[in-house]
């Protein structure tokens, strides 16, 4: 647990400091947000594929290999985005490198490992535990890039996060369990768990109506964190903000994401894993909404800040258990590592449509928007999602059902590009003479972009 929160807490530290370091990037080098975004969106999207290479590697070979290569790529990649000077050699470094990296060092690898190790009853609490501790590294990491950006440049903060990923190779040799937890707990031995080929799993899940549902759901996940912890900083600074407002505001989503992290993993030992999601997409909802309708102020930035970070990453632990407890420990890292490719989907689209749609429109209020109806899609997914045990040969979930999540990011796409194009076409309204049409307008921010108020 300790090793494991270590390592969660340097990998999603340092990936957390891209939400600062993509405007001060983008102007170093002269080039739009957009390029920079696309280079985070590769990174999330590298980070998914890899990583049921990852997990499937770490379920066959154990995790202290896996976390210890992605830990030393993951430092190739932040030394050479250091040395940068083009938009060309960011994408390489900070996304296709790095992207590569993180899936050997993130997360998904140590919870299927710690879940593994751990007995059903307590899995959830102790996936919670490591959750809460790697938490620690936003709040901790985002407050000294911060100090790392405002004493120096954005290649030194990057050199800097570089030296800070060492420990993950140091302590990776303490996640060597590699078969699942057999021993008596209380006296009573735990249930027998078949053996299955990573093949047999595949077909199963392939036909699983709810794990295809869990993917869809799970994209939504990655939209969410990817967008608002990319995009925060800058949307925050274009509401006429302080960056130490932004930078205050990421760091309180790490530490609150402690507590959500904990209270989760204590409630999904009483309630079902899927009961427990419905309501957190479904709060992301309800207070992503409120962030967008609201003026946007210092107060409510923090405000949102803590509320988000309790729903933030709280939504992994409960999904790495659905996984195990449909599956079983045996191949649960290549299996979550699927649906974390599905995740980082939603990463890409929310990190590289969030700076393309502002360079087009100057306003993320398409994106707010669409976080608001996804949140409520997957809390739908879930109520319909079955956590138990999958049987040997399950119906085929429909044609239709598995094509939902291309289905989900086509229309967003589609959705996306009309709002862009309705939104360029507005002019504003004009006088005969070309005058402005009334006195000068009075201007207040909030998530919809400017108010104006005669």
């Amino acid at each position: 647990m300790a090793a494991g929160g270590v390592i969660t807490a340097l990998s999603l530290g340092v990936r957390s400091t891209f939400g600062l370091l993509v405007v001060p990037i983008a102007e170093g080098l002269s080039t739009d947000l957009g390029a920079i975004s696309l280079a985070v969106a590769v990174q999330n999207l590298l980070w998914g594929f890899s990583q049921p290479v990852a997990g499937a590697l770490s379920d066959r070979f154990g995790a202290p290999p896996v976390l210890a290569a992605g830990g030393v790529l993951y430092i190739i990649a932040l030394a050479l985005m250091s040395t940068a000077e083009s938009a060309g050699m960011i994408l390489l470094s900070g996304g296709f490198i790095a992207g590569i990296a993180i899936g050997a060092a993130s997360f998904a690898v140590v919870l299927s490992a710690v879940g593994r190790m751990t007995p059903p009853g307590q899995r959830s609490m102790v996936l919670g535990i490591v959750s809460a501790v790697g938490s620690l590294g936003q709040f901790a990491l985002i407050p000294l890039a911060r100090w790392l950006l405002s004493s120096g440049t954005w290649q030194s903060t990057s050199l800097a996060l570089a030296l800070v990923l060492i420990p993950i190779v140091l302590v990776a040799p303490a996640m060597r369990a590699m078969k699942a937890m057999t021993a008596p707990v209380d006296g009573e031995p735990l249930p027998d768990e078949p053996v299955r080929s990573l093949r047999t799993d595949l077909s199963r899940a392939r036909r699983s109506r709810s794990y295809v549902m869990l993917n869809a759901a799970f994209f939504v996940c990655g939209f969410h964190v990817t967008f608002i912890g990319v995009h925060l900083a800058g949307f925050v600074e274009g509401q006429q903000l302080s960056a130490d407002t932004a930078a205050t505001a990421l760091a309180l989503i790490g530490l609150f994401n402690v507590f959500g992290s904990l209270f989760v993993g204590w409630l999904g030992q009483r309630i079902p894993f899927t009961d427990v999601l419905a309501w957190i997409y479904g709060l992301r909802a309800i207070v992503i909404g409120l962030f967008v309708i609201i003026p946007t102020t210092a107060t409510s930035t923090i405000i949102f800040a803590m509320a988000i970070g309790v729903l933030w990453l709280s939504t992994v632990p409960p999904t790495g258990a659905i996984v195990t407890q449909q599956f079983g420990p045996t191949n649960a890292g290549a299996l979550f590592g699927i649906v974390f490719l599905s995740h980082q989907i939603g990463s890409f689209i929310g990190a590289f449509f969030g700076g393309v749609l502002v360079d087009l429109t100057g306003t993320y209020t398409i994106m707010w928007w669409v976080s608001v109806a996804l949140g409520l899609f997957a809390m739908a997914m879930h109520l319909l999602i079955d956590d138990g045990p999958l049987p040997d040969n399950p119906p085929p979930a429909s044609r239709g059902l598995r094509l939902a999540p291309a289905a989900l990011v086509l229309l967003f796409v589609t959705g996306a590009a009309t709002s862009v194009s309705a939104a360029v076409d507005i002019e504003p309204v004009h006088a005969a003479d070309g005058s402005s049409d009334g006195p000068a307008p009075i201007m207040s921010y909030c998530a919809l972009g400017a108010t104006v108020a005669r």
